[in-house]
């Protein structure tokens, strides 16, 4: 058996490691094997390289270690049900550590019971992150729009777009190898001769 520490922050900026030490030592009740896989990518997505790499690394019995349920996921209920099929299928046992019932694994009725009852709160506890990060999306979104903010886009690189003007002026070149000459796509070639 292998404790698989899986730690995530959703960018750079933030500190994915922040609860490494304190999980390291969590995972020495079970375990003094452990692996550590360490992310920086938003909880929104499913596909993610630390977890997929953790997931194929993973053998039956061996414990999925987490800080809480948000650090595993913000995923949609559909997303997150695909999450949950993929630890199950390889076997995994996952441990929330702020989670006390996952814990401990109890045989007969009482484990029976005490695993319904540990589904149910990973949901419902994945579902509260995924309200939550809807929501501080949404209040960003409105503090922008109140605040007057106006977002302006992504500017035009006017270097690139003079280059295909040019090229495309010489009559020689067919739009992709502009587009590849000048470094850009196709449809930012055709786009820009559109513009004139």
């Amino acid at each position: 058996m292998t404790v698989r520490i899986y730690v995530r922050a959703s960018t750079k900026d933030q500190d994915a490691t922040r609860a490494l030490a304190d999980l390291i030592t969590f995972s020495r009740s079970y375990d003094d094997n452990y692996i550590d896989y360490i992310e920086h990518f938003s909880g929104t997505k499913l596909d993610r390289p630390a977890l997929a790499k953790l997931l194929d690394d993973a053998e039956q019995d061996d414990i999925l270690l987490v800080e809480s349920v948000d650090r595993l996921s913000r995923l949609s209920q559909d997303d997150f049900a695909i999450l949950k099929q993929r630890i199950k299928d390889k076997g995994l046992r996952l441990v929330v550590a702020d989670l006390p019932t996952t814990h401990t694994v109890n045989e007969g009725m009482t484990g029976e019971i005490l695993r319904v009852i540990n589904d149910m709160l990973i949901d419902l506890l994945a579902t509260m992150a995924k309200l939550d990060n809807d929501k501080r999306r949404e209040r960003i979104k409105q503090g922008l729009a109140n605040s007057g903010y106006k977002p302006t886009g992504k500017k035009a690189n006017t270097e690139k777009h003079n280059r295909i003007k040019e090229l495309a002026s010489q009559n020689n070149m067919t739009k992709e190898e502009i587009a590849n000459a000048v470094g850009v796509g196709v449809a930012t070639v055709y786009r820009v001769l559109k513009q004139g």
